[in-house]
């Protein structure tokens, strides 16, 4: 499997005290439908380290896990073993919430629940 950058776009806390986040892949494939696929800022992806490839955060499937999870992998340009990389800009981010609950309302997209 791929190691892939992701978006987080909600963090809850469980009564056990647990962090769970919903992500949403980043990819350079562009989508085939640009309803289902928001494009990265350029400079957003320059301030997150990321490379100068156009890149699209995906909207028809989320993830749900407990943070952190068993997939996730330190990164080398994140500092300090961290898988985090930065915040995204609060309008973008914002963006990327309200388009995925439409998403999910209308059936066009679902959230997977991970387990280890």
């Amino acid at each position: 499997m791929k190691d892939r950058p992701c978006a987080v776009v909600l963090v809850t806390t469980t009564e056990d005290g647990e962090d769970v986040v919903t992500v949403l892949p980043i990819t350079h494939s562009p989508p085939a439908d640009s309803l289902f696929a928001v494009e990265l800022p350029a400079a957003t992806k320059k301030r997150l380290r990321l490379d100068a490839e156009r890149s699209w955060v995906v909207l028809s499937e989320a993830n749900r896990f407990v943070w952190p999870g068993p997939d996730l992998r330190p990164l080398p340009n994140a500092g300090a073993g961290s898988a985090v990389l930065g915040l995204l800009p609060y309008k973008f981010a914002e963006e990327l919430r309200l388009r995925l609950l439409a998403h999910i309302k209308a059936r066009r997209a679902h959230i997977v629940p991970c387990t280890e």
